[in-house]
């Protein structure tokens, strides 16, 4: 476990110089757990190969970045697609079917972290499946297992909305959500066949209570997809520094969200601050899809927090600062200790990055700025996707066994 943030208690040698960085980063394995890019495959007709476009990951930026390979989270937005998750779940996984149809050369399934490393060797882009909010399986562990066969390696058990089993941190003072004070009984029966199928149980987006649940029922090691410190940033998306010691206990790992919002507490109050004047746009700009009674594309309301971002805020509320976010890397790291530790990003499931990202091809800068605050090469491979390969590999050893 990392004690202190001196650059002098660290090992930095071989990292000393630019070039020498840059050719280590270039070599080393790198997996991000969390892209919401699926829902621009589908309601853009966007394709992977395709210019950025506004978007945050793509196969150029991914290749820049050494990106090699990217759980893309199916993600059913739940009021639009009210009564009908499981159509809109098979819609977002047909949607990256459709880009391995397409690119058949530059980029491969991957269903074990074998093939994560194979495809890292062949130089071929591993796109990995992650369900986003327990919702998709309609309270059916039939739902949950036909995923499984279709590709589905994780699953977030809630999303900002708490389900029929499942209590979600987003909406926990609403006194209209039925609540279950945590997992109720069909949720714990969700993780252990999540087990039993080798399919990692991720804790981002749910209740404390639920979070604690989970640990009391896994026999497998879990991740937290996308989520950073809440020590570091006070809003209930993150994790707190003892949550972040237990899932160290379980062996799991946790990957730090670029969302600004999480990693800037001074970023979040003053973006939080501006809703009341983005409300009116984002009225007028869905109306169109609820008067034909459509479910309302998510790059809807991305496009109109980048517009007023750009007109009304930039010249007066800088971006928030990249420092931010490396914060959180070197907070998780000390706390939970470097075997604990990844990258979760959330591209294309928020409007602004911060300072110094823009795509995935700035990646190799989070290596470069937490190099200059001392992690070995040893302790960088780790972070970067060591940990992640090693949980999902724990994960399906586990249901092995059963």
């Amino acid at each position: 476990m990392l004690q202190s943030s001196s650059q002098t208690d660290y090992n930095v040698s071989g990292l000393n110089h630019m070039q020498d960085f840059a050719k280590f980063h270039a070599s080393t394995l790198v997996i991000d757990a969390h892209a919401d890019t699926p829902q621009r495959f589908v309601d853009e007709g966007w394709n992977f190969s395709d210019p950025l476009n506004s978007g945050m990951l793509n196969l150029d930026s991914a290749r820049e970045g050494n990106l090699a390979a990217e759980f893309f989270a199916i993600w059913v937005e739940p009021k639009g697609w009210r009564g009908r998750y499981a159509y809109r779940t098979l819609q977002l996984i047909d949607g990256v079917y459709e880009q391995l149809r397409k690119h058949p050369t530059t980029m491969r399934l991957g269903l074990t972290p074998a093939d994560i490393v194979q495809a890292h060797r062949d130089r071929v882009f591993c796109a990995l499946l992650g369900i986003e909010g327990g919702h998709s399986i309609e309270a059916d562990l039939g739902l949950l297992r036909l995923y499984h066969r279709l590709g589905v390696r994780y699953m977030t058990l809630t999303w900002t909305n708490t389900n029929e089993w499942a209590d979600s941190s987003g909406d926990l003072d609403n006194p209209s959500v039925h609540h279950h004070n945590g997992l109720n009984d069909f949720g714990r029966d969700v993780i252990r066949e999540m087990n039993r199928l080798g399919m990692m149980v991720d804790v981002s987006h749910v209740s404390d209570k639920t979070f604690w649940d989970v640990l009391q029922t896994t026999h497998a090691p879990i991740i937290a997809s996308h989520s950073s410190s809440r020590a570091l940033t006070d809003t209930l998306r993150n994790l707190t520094d003892e949550q972040l010691c237990a899932v160290a206990t379980n062996n799991g790992v946790v990957m730090v969200n670029f969302c600004t919002s999480f990693i800037d507490d001074n970023w979040r109050t003053a973006w939080a601050a501006t809703q009341p004047q983005r409300e009116p746009l984002y009225a007028a700009a869905t109306a169109p899809y609820l008067e034909r009674g459509e479910p309302v594309p998510y790059s809807v309301f991305l496009a109109i927090d980048r517009a007023f971002y750009a007109q009304h805020l930039a010249p007066t509320m800088p971006l928030a600062p990249f420092d931010s976010l490396i914060d959180h890397f070197d907070h998780v790291a000390k706390v939970a200790g470097i075997d604990h530790v990844g990258i979760g990003s959330d591209f294309d499931g928020f409007s602004i990055l911060p300072a110094e990202i823009s795509s995935a091809a700035d990646l190799p800068k989070i290596t470069a700025a937490l190099q200059q605050r001392g992690y070995t090469e040893e302790q960088l491979k780790k972070l970067l996707g060591g940990n992640l390969l090693r949980v999902f590999a724990d994960v399906q050893a586990e249901a092995a066994k059963e």
